[in-house]
């Protein structure tokens, strides 16, 4: 992907970039000259040969591995200058019958996950007094949908949180905004939306994105044109219901 967006000297962690969104932006940003530190619990083979992409293989709901990672990042790196979170799970369940246990994974990874990984970060932003957060959130945070509760009340909560960490690290010069980045073909979208039904239709009237359709807009997050902060950008294509 082509881009203005200079990245040089800096250093981006990025959650849940071993495919999909995640991949495509660490693949722009190193591209822009900057280095991607990618944490997810499957292995990118083909990410980590890029030599601006590192892949480290971390379940982000498992705090201490998230402070372990984001440490040894900064030993080498010297510095983390952007987090994007976007890992996150996607089961299919009715609310009637849904697993103890599966309600409260979807909460460690989604929301938990987030939790620990900004906190990993914030001492070096702070210590820097610059930086760029952006939370993956989604329009079923606003609008729910059948069979997927657990991941709406986690994306509905990420919303408030990035909203209040905004507020506390304003005076740092850290940036904290939320994006919904719209319909997307990703291998988690295949598998919580089946052919079919909702899918089809939105093939049909907005069509379905790609991975590399929200690069652009979480650059522009990253920058310092997004002035923003506490914020939540919508990329919807004009279909406010994901």
């Amino acid at each position: 992907m082509k881009t203005s967006f200079d990245a040089h000297g800096e250093v981006l962690l990025v959650t849940g970039g071993a495919q999909g969104i995640g991949a495509a932006l660490a693949r722009a940003y190193a591209e822009a000259g900057g280095t991607a530190v990618v944490l997810d619990v499957a292995d990118a083979p083909e990410l980590a040969q890029h030599p601006r992409i590192e892949c480290h293989r971390v379940d982000i709901s498992d705090r201490d591995a998230v402070f372990e990672t984001v440490s040894r990042a900064v030993n080498r790196h010297g510095r983390i200058d952007a987090l994007v979170a976007g890992a996150a799970i996607q089961p299919r369940s009715n609310v009637a019958d849904m697993d103890p246990d599966e309600w409260r994974r979807v909460l460690a990874v989604n929301l938990d996950g987030v939790v620990w990984s900004c906190q990993a970060v914030l001492p070096h932003m702070r210590s820097a007094r610059s930086g760029a957060i952006v939370v993956f959130a989604s329009g079923l945070a606003l609008h729910g949908r059948a069979q997927a509760s657990a991941y709406a009340a986690s994306k509905g909560a990420l919303v408030a949180y990035a909203k209040s960490l905004a507020s506390e690290v304003a005076e740092d010069r850290i940036r904290v905004n939320t994006i919904f980045p719209g319909v997307i073909d990703t291998a988690q979208f295949r598998d919580a939306n089946p052919a079919g039904g909702e899918r089809e239709h939105w093939q049909k009237t907005t069509g379905i994105g790609t991975s590399e359709d929200v690069v652009g807009p979480l650059l522009y997050l990253l920058s310092d044109a997004a002035t923003m902060t506490g914020s939540t950008l919508t990329r919807d294509r004009a279909f406010s219901k994901e």
